[in-house]
Parts: structure tokens; sequence; C-alpha cells
């Protein structure tokens, strides 16, 4: 039997613009030996591998470099409108290795390595993950919960950029976060306005000064309410430096600006004391009253003696301590509002902003969330995307709708077995991957079973560990039937303050120290924790996946993108109707997902009639034995009351109702389990996913953004030879 391709030979044999040309390998080890002679001063008798992953990743960085002067080079002949896309958010990974793809240089520099005794596959592993921000795949910070403070101790002076503080889906009004979200939107603007104020015609540099024109040439998109602080900053330039006066300052902001909102739960809006603004920002709070003050104006002059209204729409909050709504201040001071998929955005008209969407509906739009195919298909799973290629082509990387062209190959049965044989190659490489790292031998042919996300009570982990209890005590029932075997998998990160995230975590690894060390069970099932989820671990996770669990309850995930990297990637989705799973079912077809529980109008019934968690756990016999062994320390023996909290918030205090869905769950999981035992169909129903999954490229997304928001189209033209002189 031949030996299967590495990731490496089958990215060989597909790339972004065709094969890289060999002939660049010499040049290739001539920049590296370069390199480690010149930039790092070694030589290979004393380098180690450390000096060749900066070795290599400065040969890339040659051929970014070049590329990025010739587009700076375009830009500024061109003077073309530019966006400014601010975050406090970036989940960026590896770059080695994703920049050696998008430059379709892998082949090349893969070969050079080779020529040089080297293997690069060991260099990229050099690479760390760049985790900035919180979130599904970034650094919340150590569940240590010392380690912030840790670090401000070190060097007061340098606190605002040695650490981002954590800012979760519960917000918590610090002084450092929020001079941190100045710092961020002072410094863009600055250059925002610098690059505005020059502008070259032919060869001359001239200095504009006609601010009215600054739509046309900047937009400022604020990602989430972080950024929010651009709004009254870029009125304090306009007004304060630049002379304008007011009304002619706000329709520049308001025209330069839009707003993208990630979230419906209230806790995660942030809103600043008033104090702290006294205290830090004097300027900038004289500046937020009077945009309220003319704000309240307009809606009294719509809804006259609405004063509930006016209270609702203001962007001060008077109840208590005097707060600043910032998701108010960036509706206000945008042209454009939007959520980021279908469900999302009409949830944000129908109920959080409902106020804001009657009185300006021309503000707001969708955006649904996108991924890109580089780092989610080409890069993670390259055996998946030859057998793709091999049927449609290699133009499906840049236009992703082309994916539905692999519909007519559903019942090819050569395509079935590569899709299948893909997926087990990919499980084998996990197993082999959390048996060195995890030291827990799985079966490879059980279901992998995957729930990859940041942890948080909406995100329903815990209904994710009440179907194992139950999968685990059935199991334990009828130890001679046929059970579907499972791996299930869960990941993510808790926020350092957030308790209740990282009791859940607890849970997760005590529920697995009982499952896997039970011998009736077996490798019948297994209950792994990954832990440190990261871009890295994500990429080889997701690939590997057959089910994936997208389980939120209905109408709280804004979004998601994990989801659509499962979809992408050959899993097949168990979820509620939430977040982009509405949009996945209507691409693929929603009998292609395994879609159960309350749809978001349910979920607003249940609240009118209100949610009693103990019938559930009444009525139901197998939800109450798995209540009772969490709360009666079956799996946490040494401590019996470590969970007693948990199971006091589900059964007293649970918002998002995992009881009221839990019997469909279970259901439903058995739907899974009758199919897995027929691969065939299930590996059908996983080319209609991937063949759905066209919209849910970023190309999409961004394309979108650009003609809808920000009213520009990408420039597509080839750029010239980079000018040394210039």
């Amino acid at each position: 039997m031949s030996k299967p391709l590495s990731d490496h030979d089958r990215r060989k044999q597909i790339s972004v613009r065709g094969l890289a040309g060999i002939e660049n390998v010499a040049e290739l080890k001539q920049n590296f030996n370069r390199h480690l002679h010149f930039t790092l001063v070694k030589d290979r008798n004393v380098a180690t591998r450390r000096d060749y992953y900066f070795a290599l990743a400065n040969t890339v960085r040659d051929h970014l470099i070049g590329r990025w002067i010739r587009t700076q080079q375009h830009y500024y002949e061109k003077d073309p409108k530019r966006v400014y896309y601010i975050s406090l958010e970036f989940y960026m990974g590896r770059t080695l290795q994703n920049t050696m793809v998008n430059l379709a240089l892998e082949n090349a520099c893969d070969e050079a390595t080779y020529q040089l005794g080297l293997d690069m596959e060991e260099l990229e592993d050099m690479e760390e993950d760049a985790g900035l921000g919180n979130g599904g795949l970034g650094r919340l910070a150590v569940n240590v919960g010392g380690y912030i403070q840790a670090v401000l101790d070190r060097n007061l002076a340098e606190n605002i950029s040695r650490v981002l503080y954590p800012n979760d889906n519960f917000f918590e009004g610090k002084e450092l976060r929020l001079k941190q979200e100045y710092f961020v939107v002072s410094a863009t603007l600055q250059d925002i306005i610098r690059r505005f104020k020059v502008s070259k015609f032919g060869s001359r540099e001239i200095a504009r000064t006609d601010f009215s024109k600054l739509p046309d040439k900047v937009a400022i998109q604020l990602n989430d309410t972080h950024p929010a602080m651009a709004i009254p900053e870029l009125m304090r330039v306009l007004v304060d430096e630049e002379k304008l006066d007011w009304e002619k300052a706000w329709d520049i902001c308001v025209r330069t600006c839009a707003y993208t909102n990630h979230t419906v739960l209230p806790e995660a809006l942030e809103r600043w004391p008033v104090d702290l603004f006294t205290h830090l920002l004097p300027r900038h709070l004289e500046i937020v009253y009077e945009i309220n003050r003319r704000h309240l104006e307009r809606v009294a002059a719509k809804y006259p003696g609405d004063n509930d209204r006016l209270r609702r729409m203001s962007l001060i909050e008077e109840g208590g301590q005097k707060r600043i709504n910032m998701a108010h201040l960036c509706i206000v001071g945008s042209h454009a509002v939007n959520g980021v998929a279908q469900i999302h955005s009409d949830i944000l008209k129908a109920t959080v902003f409902k106020d804001f969407y009657e009185m300006e509906p021309h503000k707001f739009q969708n955006k649904t969330n996108g991924i890109t195919p580089r780092r989610w298909l080409v890069m993670c799973n390259p055996g998946l995307a030859e057998v793709i290629a091999e049927r449609i082509g290699e133009d499906f990387i840049r236009d992703l709708d082309q994916l539905q062209g692999l519909r007519k190959f559903v019942n090819d049965e050569a395509f079935i077995r590569d899709v299948a044989k893909v997926k087990q190659e990919n499980k084998l490489k996990f197993a082999v991957h959390l048996e060195e790292h995890y030291k827990v031998k799985i079966n490879p042919n059980s279901m992998f079973d995957i729930q990859v996300k940041r942890i948080h009570e909406y995100k329903r982990q815990l209904l994710n560990c009440l179907h194992i209890i139950t999968y685990y005590n059935r199991i334990k029932k009828e130890p001679n039937k046929q059970w579907t075997p499972r791996t299930v998998m869960i990941g993510g990160k808790a926020a350092p303050g957030y308790h209740t995230a990282k009791m859940i975590i607890r849970l997760i690894t005590a529920i697995g120290e009982v499952v896997n060390n039970d011998p009736v069970v077996g490798d019948r099932l297994k209950v792994i924790f990954l832990e440190n989820y990261r871009v890295t671990l994500a990429e080889r996770a997701i690939p590997a996946a057959d089910l994936s669990e997208q389980i939120s309850t209905a109408g709280t995930e804004a979004s998601g993108t994990g989801n659509m990297k499962f979809m992408l990637n050959g899993a097949l989705t168990i979820g509620t109707m939430d977040g982009a799973n509405v949009e996945m079912a209507e691409e693929a077809g929603e009998g292609n997902l395994f879609i159960f529980g309350m749809r978001v109008d349910d979920v607003d019934a249940l609240d009118i009639k209100g949610y009693r968690a103990e019938e559930y756990y009444n009525r139901l016999p197998e939800l109450k034995q798995a209540i009772d062994q969490i709360s009666g320390g079956f799996f946490s023996p040494k401590q019996p009351d470590l969970f007693k909290e948990i199971v006091n918030m589900l059964m007293h205090h649970d918002r998002f109702k995992v009881f009221a869905d839990y019997e469909d769950y279970i259901k439903c999981q058995e739907e899974v389990n009758a199919l897995y035992k027929n691969p065939k169909e299930w590996t059908k129903k996983v080319i209609y996913n991937i063949a759905g999954c066209g919209k849910f490229s970023s190309d999409r997304t961004i394309a979108q953004y650009a003609r809808e928001i920000w009213g520009m189209e990408p420039t597509l033209e080839k750029l010239p030879a980079p000018d040394d002189k210039q």
C-alpha cells in the first residue's frame, strides 16, 4: 500500500494562483542563507531550529514586502478611498504557513528547505499563535486569576500596550480598558487625518483642507462597541483642531463611520460610567453630552410627548450610576449598522435596537459573517481541497460559490469514497496528536463529536455535558448493546473573572475522568477537554470532526464562524436555529443538518409563560438522573458539593433554558447515531453541506461591506514591479 500524502504534498497539488515555480528554489535558498548569516548572524554550525525558523520567515517576508511596497506606491499614485477597520480583537493564528499559501510560495519553500536538509513542518511548528483580544480563538487570558495584575504590576508606564484587558460577554468597566480603547482610536484617527491631508496630483503633493471630502476618501468600520470612542474623538479633531462648525463636523462623522454589532446579550454591550469619563476624558464627555442633546431633540421632534422613548434612546443611562451606552453612541454616529447573520440582524431590529430602527430604518443592514477558504480549507485540509479540485477545478478557492458544482457528484461512488477517505485520514492524524499531547488513546473509528468555542452559559456546553452523561448511563445500563462509539471533544477558554465558565470546564474534565476510566464503557465513549484551544489546534481539530455542536439557545448567538469552518471541512451540524445555522440550513438543505430545539418565537413564548426548570427535571427521568449525579458528587467524589452551584443555576437561574431543549436534543442525537452507522448516507449529507458553503466565504462578506456600506470597489489592477528608488 502506498504511503498517504502528507498535507504539504497535497498542498503542492493545489494552490491559490497555480503552482509556484520551482525556479524560485535556488533564489529562496540563497535568501535563506543570507538571512541566516547577515540577519541572524549564525551559520549552520551554531544555528538552532529557532534560527532556521526566523531565516525562513524573513525569506518569505521579503516576498511580502515587495508586494506591500508596490501596493503602497499604487495607492500613493491613485489616491483611492481607504477602509480603516478598527477592532480590539484579532485571531490571526500562525502567519508563516498562511502567508506562503497566499503567496503561492509553499511548494518552492518546501523544496528549498528540503534541499537544505531541513523539515519545513518542524520550522512552522516553532511559531506561536498570535491571539489578541478575546473570543472563541483569542487569548482570553490565563485561567489563573492573578495574570492581569501580575502583568500590570511589572511596569505601570507600559500598561496601556502591555496586555489587552479582557472584555468578555460580561462587560466590566475598567479604567485600563477605556484607556486602551481610546489609545487605539486616537492613534488611528491621527494616521487617518495625516494621510487625508496630504494628496498627490501628478508629481505634486498638495495639502487637502476640505474635510467635506473625508467620507469620499475614508471609511471607518467600528467592530463592535470597543472602538466607539472614534466618534467623539473624530468630532474633537474636526471641531477643536480643524475648527469646523458642529453641524458640518457631525455630517462628516456620520458619513464616515459605520458600526457592526456582534451580540444581542445586554450585559455584553459596553456602558462606561460617566464618572470615569469625567476623570479620564472630560472633553469627550462634553462632546458625548452634546451629541446626546441634539439626538434627543430629533427624537422628541419625531415622537412628541414620548418620554419613555427618550429615556430608552438616550446615550446616557440615568438609573443608578450614570453610564454612557456605547452601542447607542455607535448607532447615532454611524450611517450604517449591521448584524452578522440574518436572524441576528432581524433580532436587533425587532428588540435590542427597535427604537433606533423605527426612527432610521435606512441605517440597518445585514452582513453575514464569512471565513477564508485559503486558511480553512486549502491550508488546514489540503486532502479535501485536492479531492474537490479534481472534480470542479481550482477556481473555487477564489469563488467559493463554485462548490455548488459538487451537488452533481452526491451520488458518485468514487467521490463519496474519496471524501470519506480524507475524513478518516484527518481523524487518524488528530488521534495521533491527541495521544501525543493529551496522553489519551481514542478510537479513530468512533464519531468525533466536537464543540469548540468560548465557554459561556449561552453556548450551552452544559447541554452537551447532559447528553454525555445520559449516553454514559445508557451504555452502563445496557453494556451488551451495539452502541455507536463516540469521542466527545470540548474546547474553549473562559474569561478570567467568569466563575461559572470555569466551573463548566471543571465539570467537563470531571465527567471525562469518570467516563474515560470506566472499563464497562471502554472506547465506546471518551470525553476530552481540548486545553489551550487556539487557531493552530482548530486547524487540526476541525478537519477531523464528524459532528459539529452548535447548540446555543435560539436568539443568543450573533452568527458564529466555527459552524462555517466545520461545514466546509465535512462535518455535519447538530444545532439550533440560531445565528448562521439558519442560513447554513437554507444553503445545504435543512434535512442535511440535525436541527433540534426551540426557535426564537418558542423562546419568546416560554419567557412569557415562565420557564420552570423543575418541571422538566421531574418529567424526564434521564435528565433527573444526570442532574442528581452532578449534584450528588458522582463526578466529584472527593468534593461532593463541587458542582452544586452549577446545578442551582440550572434549576433556578438558567436564562438559557438548557432543560427546555434537553429532550429534543437527546432525540436528535439518536438520529445522529443511527445515520453514522450508514457511512454512505452520512457522506452524502457531508457533500451537500460542502456544496452549500459558497455563501460563507469572507470574500463575499468583504465585497458586500465594500459595495453596500463603504461605497467602493476593490482595486484589481496588476501592479508594476517595485521601484527601489521611490
